[in-house]
C-alpha cells in the first residue's frame, strides 16, 4: 500500500507538472521529473524483464532530454539548433509513462503475457549476432533480445520526437504562407523539413530490419523451448491420453506462437509510441488552447481541446468495447475449428489407402464438410460482429477529420489564432486523438491476441498438469535394477481414468533369454511394454531396469518420418550417426534389398511402403542401434510366417548381445523364444503375467 501511495503521488505530481509544463520554472520541473523517473527505475526491479526494458529506455531518453534542456538553458545551444530542443513537458511525459508501465505490470493478465515473453528475454543460452561494421558478437540470447528491443524502443521514441518537431515545422510554414514570406517558407522546407524527413526515413528502414531480426530470433528460441517441453519425457503422448485442454498442439506451436510474438511486439511498441505521442502533444495542445472559451460564451476553459479530445476518445473506446467484445470468444473458437479441420485433412492423407480400400470417400467427404461448416458458421459470426464494429469505426474516424477544424475555426475567424497556429492545433489534436484511439483501431487485433494468449497459457498449463500428474501420487516408477535382469515389482497398470487394467508382481525378464508375452487382446500386454519403456505412468509399483543398458520398443505400426529414406531408417538417431554402408547393410538384412540404393530419395514413405515393409524398416533401425533390450510389440504381425522366421533369425545372428522380448499371437513365434509368459485373468478380474510351461515334444 505504501508503494502504491508513492506511485500515485508521483504520478499525480507528474500530471500537475504536465499541466503547468509551459509556465512553471524549468529549474523546478526538470529535477522533479528526473527524481520521479529515478523512483520508477527502482520500482521496475520487480517488473517483468520485457517491461523493464521500456522503463530503462525511457530513463535514457529523459537523461538525453535533460542534457539538451540544460545546455539550452545555459546558452550552449544557439541559432537554428534551438528548434530541436524538446519542451520540458516531454521529459515530464517520460516520467508519467514510466509509472503507467509500472501500473500495467501489476495487472494479472499482463503478468501472464509477460511470463511467456520473459522466457526469451531472461534466457542464458549462449548465442551470437552479426552486427554491421562490427562483426559477430557473442552473448546470451536473452541479452541479445533485450538489446534489440531497447534499440527498437529508442528508434520509436526518436520518431515521436521527430513528429513533435514536424508539428512546429507545420506551424512555421503555414505562418510563412499567411505572411507571404517566401524566404521563410523555403528555409522551413529545405533546411528544416528535408533533414527531418531524411532522418525519419533512414531510421524507419533500420527499424524494419531490426524488428524482423528480433521477431525471428524470439520465435526461434520459444519454438525450440515449446517443442522441447511438449516432447520431453513423453509429455506429448500423455497429454493425448489424459485429454487435457490443449487441442491441436501443432497449431499452438506453429501458428499461435508466431502470432503471439508478432502481436506482442506490435501492440507493446504501438502502445508505447502512442503513449509517448499522447503526453508530448497534450502539452502542445494544452498551451495552444489555453485561451479558448466555451463556444458562445466568454468563459475560459484551460486546455479546452484536451478535454474535448479525451471525452470524444473515451466515448469511442467504450462503444468499441461494447460492440467488439464478443470477438475474443469468436476468434478463440475460430482458431480451434480451423486447426481441427486442418488436422482432419492431414490424417486423411496419412490413411488414404485404408479409406480407398473401404470405399470411404463419401464418409470422409461428409465428415470434412461437417467440420468446414463449423468454420463457416463461426466465421460468419465474426463477419457480422466485425461489420458492426467497422460501421462504427468508419463513422468515428470520418468525423475525426473535421472535428478539430470545427473546434478551431471560430477562433481563427475572430483573429485569436493565426493560420499556422490553427494548423498546428489541428495537427496536435489529430496526434492526441490518434493516440487515444489506439484501443479503437487495434480492437480486432487485441481480441485475436487475447485468444492467442489464452491458447498458449492453456497449452503450458496442460503440459505442467500432465507432468505433475505423472509425478504426484501413485505412478509406475522406473528405477535402476539391482542386476542385469528386468524385473517388475508390485505393479498395477491403470488407464488414465484410474481403472486398473492389469497387475504384475515378481515377474522378471532375464538377460539373454528371449521371452514371448502372450494373452488375449485387451489384457494389457502393450500397456505393460509402454510402462517398461517409461511412457505410461498411470498405476503404481516399480520396474527395475538394468542400469546403463539401452532399450528399444518396436510397435506394430512404426513411425516413419517425412524426408529421405536415410532419415526414416536411422530414426531416432542423429544425422550422420551411421555410415551409408551400414544403413544399406541393415536394409538388406531386414529383407529390403530394393531400398538399399534409395537412401537419398525423399517422399512420403509412410504412404509409399506397405505395413510389412514399414515393420522391416523398424527392424533395420534396431540392427543399427543395437540396443541391450529389444521389445517387439507385434512388430512382425504384418509379415508372412517365412519372412517373420527370417527376421527373428537375423535378430539372433546380428544382435547376439540383445535380449528380445516379444508380444504376439501366432503360435509359430514360440519357436523363436526360450520362454513364454502368458497373461491370465485372476479371481479379482485383473490380468497378470504367468510363466507358461513349454510343451515337451512327443
Amino acid at each position: 500500500m505504501i508503494k502504491a501511495g508513492i506511485v500515485a503521488a508521483v504520478a499525480g505530481l507528474a500530471l500537475f507538472g504536465l499541466r503547468w509544463g509551459e509556465t512553471l520554472p524549468f529549474s523546478i520541473l526538470l529535477p522533479f521529473s528526473l527524481l520521479g523517473l529515478s523512483l520508477a527505475l527502482v520500482l521496475s526491479r520487480s517488473m517483468p524483464r520485457f517491461l523493464q526494458v521500456f522503463v530503462f529506455m525511457l530513463a535514457m531518453v529523459e537523461f538525453i532530454f535533460a542534457a539538451l534542456l540544460v545546455a539550452d538553458a545555459t546558452g550552449g545551444i544557439t541559432g537554428d539548433l534551438k528548434g530541436y530542443v524538446p519542451p520540458v513537458s516531454m521529459a515530464v511525459g517520460a516520467t508519467i509513462f514510466a509509472f503507467v508501465i509500472y501500473g500495467v505490470s501489476r495487472i494479472p493478465v499482463i503478468q501472464a503475457i509477460m511470463r511467456i515473453a520473459d522466457r526469451y528475454f531472461t534466457s542464458k543460452a549462449p548465442s551470437e549476432i552479426r552486427l554491421p561494421l562490427i562483426g559477430p558478437v557473442r552473448a546470451s540470447e536473452g541479452l541479445i533480445g533485450t538489446a534489440l528491443l531497447g534499440f527498437l524502443i529508442a528508434i520509436n521514441l526518436g520518431q515521436v520526437a521527430l513528429n513533435v518537431r514536424l508539428n512546429f515545422f507545420g506551424r512555421d510554414m503555414f505562418n510563412a504562407l499567411q505572411e507571404k514570406d517566401a524566404g521563410a517558407f523555403w528555409y522551413q522546407l529545405f533546411w528544416i523539413f528535408v533533414p527531418l524527413a531524411t532522418v525519419f526515413i533512414s531510421i524507419a528502414l533500420v527499424e524494419i530490419v531490426s524488428q524482423y531480426v528480433l521477431r525471428i530470433r524470439w520465435r526461434s528460441y520459444l519454438n525450440g523451448l515449446y517443442v522441447h517441453e511438449w516432447l520431453k519425457d513423453g509429455t506429448h503422448y500423455r497429454m493425448q491420453l489424459v485429454g487435457r485442454e490443449a487441442d491441436n498442439p501443432d497449431q499452438r506451436i506453429a501458428d499461435d506462437l508466431r502470432s503471439y510474438i508478432d502481436q506482442t511486439y506490435t501492440l507493446s511498441i504501438g502502445l508505447m509510441n502512442q503513449s509517448a505521442t499522447l503526453v508530448s502533444f497534450i502539452a502542445i495542445l494544452w498551451s495552444l488552447s489555453a485561451g479558448f472559451t466555451l463556444p458562445g460564451s466568454e468563459t475560459p476553459v484551460p486546455g479546452l481541446l484536451v478535454w474535448v479530445c479525451i471525452a470524444y476518445a473515451a466515448l469511442g473506446t467504450w462503444l468499441t468495447h461494447v460492440i467488439g467484445r464478443p470477438l475474443i470468444r469468436l476468434y478463440f473458437q475460430q482458431e480451434r475449428v480451423e486447426a481441427d479441420y486442418r488436422f482432419s485433412l492431414a490424417r486423411l492423407r496419412e490413411y488414404t489407402e485404408q479409406v480407398a480400400l473401404l470405399d470411404g470417400e463419401k464418409a470422409e467427404e461428409q465428415a470434412l464438410r461437417g467440420r468446414f461448416d463449423m468454420i463457416v458458421r463461426n466465421f460468419m459470426q465474426i463477419v457480422s460482429r466485425v461489420m458492426r464494429l467497422q460501421v462504427f469505426q468508419s463513422s468515428y474516424f470520418q468525423a475525426n477529420v473535421v472535428v478539430p477544424y470545427i473546434l478551431t475555426a471560430p477562433y481563427y475567424f475572430i483573429g485569436k489564432i493565426t493560420l499556422g497556429q490553427m494548423q498546428q492545433t489541428v495537427g496536435a489534436f489529430s496526434s492526441v486523438q490518434g493516440a487515444l484511439d489506439f484501443f479503437i483501431t487495434s480492437y480486432a487485433t487485441i481480441a485475436n491476441y487475447k485468444a492467442v494468449v489464452d491458447r498458449l497459457i492453456t497449452f503450458e498449463s496442460a503440459i505442467e498438469s500432465v507432468r505433475q500428474g505423472a509425478q504426484a501420487g501413485d505412478h509406475v516408477a522406473l528405477t535402476p535394477g539391482r542386476n542385469r535382469d528386468l524385473s517388475v515389482e508390485g505393479v498395477q497398470v491403470a488407464l488414465p481414468d484410474g481403472r486398473v487394467l492389469m497387475r504384475a508382481d515378481g515377474v522378471s525378464f532375464r538377460k539373454g533369454e528371449a521371452t514371448l508375452l502372450t494373452g488375449p487382446s485387451g489384457s494389457g500386454k502393450s500397456t505393460l511394454f509402454r510402462a517398461i519403456s517409461g511412457i505410461w505412468p498411470f498405476g503404481k509399483g516399480r520396474i527395475h531396469v538394468p542400469d546403463g543398458q539401452t532399450m528399444m520398443l518396436l510397435p506394430q505400426r512404426p513411425y516413419i518420418p517425412m524426408g529421405s529414406l536415410r532419415a526414416a531408417v536411422t530414426y531416432p538417431g542423429e544425422k550422420g550417426q551411421y555410415p551409408d554402408a551400414a544403413i544399406a547393410e541393415a536394409l538388406r538384412a531386414a529383407k529390403l534389398p530394393a531400398l538399399a540404393d534409395r537412401l537419398d530419395e525423399e517422399r512420403a514413405w509412410a504412404q509409399t511402403l506397405s505395413l510389412g515393409e514399414q515393420q522391416r524398416v523398424a527392424v533395420a533401425r534396431a540392427l543399427l542401434a543395437k540396443p541391450d533390450w529389444l521389445l517387439l510389440d507385434e512388430a512382425t504381425a504384418a509379415l508372412d510366417e517365412p519372412t517373420e522366421a527370417e527376421i527373428y533369425k537375423v535378430l539372433k545372428d546380428k544382435l547376439p548381445d540383445t535380449t528380445v522380448v516379444s508380444i504376439g499371437h501366432r503360435s509359430t513365434l514360440t519357436a523363436f523364444h526360450d520362454r513364454q509368459v502368458d497373461m491370465q485373468k485372476g479371481e479379482d478380474g485383473l490380468f497378470a503375467p504367468m510363466d507358461k510351461p513349454r510343451a515337451v515334444p512327443a
